[in-house]
């Protein structure tokens, strides 16, 4: 099992040197990971006259603050972006970092604030060929390849995106969902990890057999074979965080991603989130 802290981009963390300040403390303190909401300004209602940062000035303040953190968004919305300028940017972050990064990739949301605000598609049928073409990209940019491609959504002629990824042949991606949906989990089981959310909500712990029916069905669709990683997150106290994280890790999740509660705003306040991972991660 490993170890991550998850912040939004908005809120204190708007301000590229106060992630720095977290991640240098997450690294200390032994977590293994941080991960950093990639929104434009997600639930306008709720996030009214909050700043917003951009996730990957954001993470390379964090990647030049310090030396073994992996690093990345959970999630990038991969329809939201040009995915030539998506795959500089991650191949940049990565350059920067060593090779630390990994990719979280989903449709994003709220989709009538974060798209419709904008005048772009809302159609999540759309949303998702976008992603899966878009996802196919990035992985040839990132690899170095020469690509050619006329898809439904994106034409590309003769292009070399270079230079390509420390990691070779690309960074880790990891695809998020909400469970029980079945096709964001069939999408996930082609790539490299499963970033599952559940109707209890972001920063409330799943249960041992809604992480263990993830990981089964996302099993039975992956056609390669090698290393995967389940992602399970939440918001844990220290002195029950091992009890919380233990049954899970049973039930087949590999990494445990500290998240605040959606609707407070510790959340999005330094401080609370510098008191929690100061403390360690929760290892059992």
């Amino acid at each position: 099992m490993r170890y991550s802290v998850n912040i939004p981009n908005f809120g204190d963390f708007a301000d590229p040197r106060t992630v720095a300040t977290v991640a240098r403390a997450a690294e200390d303190a032994g977590w293994d990971g941080l991960f950093v909401w990639d929104h434009v300004v997600h639930s306008k209602e709720m996030r009214r006259g909050l700043p917003f940062g951009d996730p990957w000035m954001l993470l390379t303040a964090a990647a030049l603050a310090t030396s073994r953190l992996r690093l990345g968004t959970l999630v990038t919305p991969v329809a939201r972006r040009r995915p030539e300028q998506l795959a500089r940017q991650v191949a940049t972050l990565d350059a920067v970092s060593g090779g630390r990064v990994i990719f979280g990739a989903g449709l994003g949301g709220p989709v009538e604030d974060e798209f419709g605000s904008f005048g772009d598609e809302t159609d999540p049928v759309v949303l998702a060929e976008k992603l899966d073409e878009g996802l196919d990209l990035l992985a040839r940019y990132w690899a170095g390849e020469r690509v050619d491609h006329a898809g439904t959504h994106y034409v590309v002629r003769d292009v070399e995106l270079l230079p390509a990824t420390v990691q070779q042949p690309r960074p880790p991606v990891w695809v998020g969902g909400f469970w029980p949906n079945r096709r964001p989990f069939r999408r996930a089981a082609q790539w490299d990890g499963v970033v599952p959310l559940f109707a209890s909500g972001h920063g409330v712990p799943p249960t041992p057999d809604e992480v263990r029916a993830v990981a089964a069905y996302v099993a039975g669709h992956r056609t390669s074979e090698g290393p995967y990683d389940v992602v399970t997150g939440g918001r844990t106290t220290p002195e029950a965080a091992a009890d919380v994280v233990g049954p899970l890790a049973e039930a087949g999740a590999t990494w445990w991603d500290e998240r605040g509660l959606y609707a407070s705003p510790d959340l999005y306040s330094s401080a609370a989130v510098l008191r929690r991972v100061e403390a360690g991660p929760p290892r059992p």
